[in-house]
C-alpha cells in the first residue's frame, strides 16, 4: 500500500519546512508525497527536490496544480482567454517539474471554474475549452496520468466538474491514453454519491489514477480522519481498491487544526492498515459472494463482522 499524506497540515505549524515535513513522513509510515504546484516548490529545482526527497527516503507520486488570486474566476474555462492561456501554461510547467522530479501523476482541480449565479458563464463554450485544455495537456506529457479531481462546490456555489458522471463524460470526450480521475472521499460524499460506486466504474476502465482517503458529513470538506464518520463506506472502497489491485497512492487530504498533524498522520495509516486487515481476514471472494446475492440482511452481516473484528 502506498501512502502520502497533506503537506500544508505540517507547513502551518510554526518551524516547520519541506525538510522537518519530510522527515515526518518518513516516521508516520509514509512513502511518497504529493506537491502542490507551484506553491512547495518555488524554492528548490526538480534536481534538488529529488535529492530532499530521497534524504528521506520518500517518491514523488506527482504535483497538484493550485491556481492563486487572478483564477478566481476560473481556470482553464475563464471566459477571458488570456487567463485560460496562463492557467494551461501552468499546467505545462507544472507537467514539466513532475516529469524532472519522478513524479508520474498531475492532478488537476478547477476550483474556480464554475458559477454562483444563473445566466453566468456559458455553459457549452467552458465545456469546450475544458475539453481542448485537457487533450492539450495530455498530448503536451503523453508519458504523466494526467487525473481530473472533481468537487460539487467550493470555492464557487457550483463547480463546472462537480461529480462522477459529468467527469466521465469528460473523459469520454478528451478520449487520450492518459486522461484519469482522481476520486476525493469527501467530494464524492458532498455530492451524495458512494465512494465505493465511482471507484468500481473508473477502476474497472483502467482509469483511476489517485484516491483522496478522508472523511466528513457531506455538508461540507471536513477532512476528517478516515473511517471515523463513515467506516463502511470506506471499508467498501477499500475493498474495490483491492478487487482491481490499484497500484497508485492513497493520499490523506485531511485537515487536521486542533489535532497535532503527525499523530493525526500515524492515526491515519493505523486505521487505513487496520480496514485492510480486516477485509483480508473476510476474503475478496466471501465479500464479493455477499454482493452478488443482492441481499441486505446479508450485508448487514457482513458489516457486523467488520464491527467484531478479528476474533
Amino acid at each position: 500500500m502506498k501512502l502520502a499524506t497533506r503537506i500544508n497540515s505540517y507547513l502551518r505549524i510554526e518551524g516547520y519546512d519541506l525538510e522537518k515535513t519530510f522527515r515526518d513522513f518518513e516516521i508516520a509510515g509514509m512513502d511518497y508525497v504529493d506537491l502542490n504546484y507551484p506553491e512547495h516548490v518555488q524554492a528548490l529545482s526538480p534536481k534538488d527536490m529529488v535529492q530532499l526527497l530521497g534524504k528521506h527516503h520518500l517518491k514523488l507520486n506527482g504535483l497538484a496544480l493550485r491556481f492563486r488570486s487572478e483564477f478566481k474566476n476560473g481556470e482553464l474555462g475563464n471566459a477571458d482567454p488570456e487567463i485560460a492561456d496562463k492557467a494551461l501554461q501552468l499546467c505545462k510547467d507544472a507537467a514539466d517539474y513532475c516529469r524532472e522530479a519522478g513524479g508520474k501523476v498531475l492532478t488537476i482541480w478547477l476550483g474556480f471554474d464554475g458559477f454562483d449565479y444563473n445566466f453566468q458563464i456559458n455553459y457549452r463554450k467552458v465545456w469546450d475549452q475544458l475539453v481542448n485544455a485537457y487533450q492539450t495537456i495530455c498530448d503536451y506529457a503523453p508519458d504523466l496520468k494526467i487525473s481530473i479531481e472533481y468537487k460539487p462546490y467550493e470555492e464557487r456555489a457550483y463547480a463546472f466538474v462537480d461529480s462522477m458522471g459529468v467527469t466521465g463524460m469528460l473523459l469520454h470526450e478528451i478520449n487520450r491514453p492518459n486522461i484519469g480521475v482522481t476520486l476525493d472521499y469527501c467530494h464524492m460524499l458532498m455530492k451524495h454519491e458512494n465512494p465505493a460506486f465511482a471507484a468500481d466504474i473508473f477502476a474497472s476502465r483502467g482509469q483511476l489514477y489517485g484516491i483522496h482517503a478522508n472523511d466528513g458529513y457531506g455538508v461540507a470538506d471536513d477532512g476528517l480522519m478516515i473511517g471515523t464518520a463513515s467506516p463502511f463506506k470506506m471499508l467498501e472502497l477499500l475493498y474495490y481498491l483491492k478487487k482491481y489491485q490499484f497500484d497508485g497512492v492513497i493520499y490523506f487530504d485531511t485537515f487536521p487544526v486542533i489535532e497535532p498533524a503527525v499523530e493525526e498522520a500515524e492515526m491515519n495509516v493505523q486505521l487505513i492498515h487496520h480496514m485492510n486487515q480486516l477485509i483480508d481476514s473476510v476474503g475478496l471472494d466471501k465479500i464479493q459472494s455477499v454482493i452478488d446475492s443482492n441481499d441486505a440482511i446479508a450485508a448487514s452481516k457482513l458489516m457486523l463482522t467488520f464491527l467484531k473484528g478479528n476474533q
